[in-house]
């Protein structure tokens, strides 16, 4: 009885270390990279951010045809498809954070995943595929 631990393991297993216990029980050595990506695209965001601003801002005082002009422009067009295309992508994973945090059913996890995926991805090909369809001239 002395020799033995509250779950039922023999003494000897105490002498692993606390590393040594651990292993195999945390995260699958993925966090890191989701971590880091999280914060670039927050930190490419900050900038893009400021010039949508301040290109909003400028075609709100002219009329259709000033905007069409202006997103015309090949240095506007293409910081307009990194904002959205960085803003969709960074959506795509704060969501997914938040539905691994907070969803512990499996299948509803699975299934909200998956819906994030397709409503981000699709929702930003959309806004992509419109900033270049007015760019063009396919307007």
């Amino acid at each position: 009885m002395g020799d033995r631990h509250d779950d039922g393991s023999h003494l000897m297993a105490s002498y692993r270390t606390p590393l040594s216990r651990a292993r195999g029980l945390g995260a699958a050595h993925h966090g890191v990279g989701h971590w880091i990506s999280e914060r670039v695209g927050a930190v490419a965001l900050v900038p893009l951010t400021l010039w949508g601003v301040f290109g909003v801002l400028r075609i709100a005082a002219g009329d259709y045809g000033a905007a069409v002009a202006w997103i015309s422009q090949p240095l506007n067009a293409v910081l307009m498809v990194l904002t959205l295309a960085i803003a969709f992508w960074h959506m795509h994973g704060g969501l997914r954070v938040v539905i691994e945090d907070y969803i512990h059913i499996t299948l509803n996890k699975s299934a909200l995943l998956i819906l994030n995926l397709f409503v981000c991805g699709l929702a930003g090909a959309l806004a992509v595929f419109s900033i270049l369809k007015v760019a063009l001239g396919g307007a």
